[in-house]
């Protein structure tokens, strides 16, 4: 079966350098799982989440004509893709167009109101000008 775009396959970590770890896939290919698509965390070293030898899912995220492979792992895992979502995200996800539009503006009277006492305050009062 050949290799396609958003399909997970498993591979074997042949190479690791500072910006990825190469993956031999089926059919002899290799591909490249850069820095980024490792883990959901922050990777400083590769080698602290994959070793060479391990066995790994997947996913093929792009296939060039010059026959690059970019892979990741972290979007191989299960339930990747529904990102844990704070609980005010899901709210605003559920609003209307209008409550949203609302509810920012609100937001951006208050902030510039705020702006406004701030600069006053800086210039001695209530927007007095100096004559001269």
């Amino acid at each position: 079966m050949p290799l396609q775009v958003g399909s997970i396959v498993e591979g074997v970590v042949t190479g690791i350098t500072n910006f990825g770890a190469f993956v031999s896939l089926p059919e002899g290919k290799t591909g490249l799982v850069h820095i980024s698509e490792i883990a959901d965390t922050y990777v400083r070293d590769i080698k602290d989440f994959v070793k060479e030898n391990d066995r790994v899912m997947v996913k093929v995220l792009s296939l060039d004509e010059k026959g690059k492979i970019a892979l990741s792992i972290r979007q191989a895992q299960p339930g990747a893709g529904a990102q844990r979502k704070s609980p005010e995200v899901r709210r605003m996800e559920r609003l209307s167009f209008e409550e949203k539009l609302s509810r920012f503006m609100k937001e951006s009277d208050e902030r510039l109101q705020d702006l406004k006492r701030s600069t006053e305050s800086k210039r001695g009062g209530r927007g007095a000008r100096r004559n001269g």
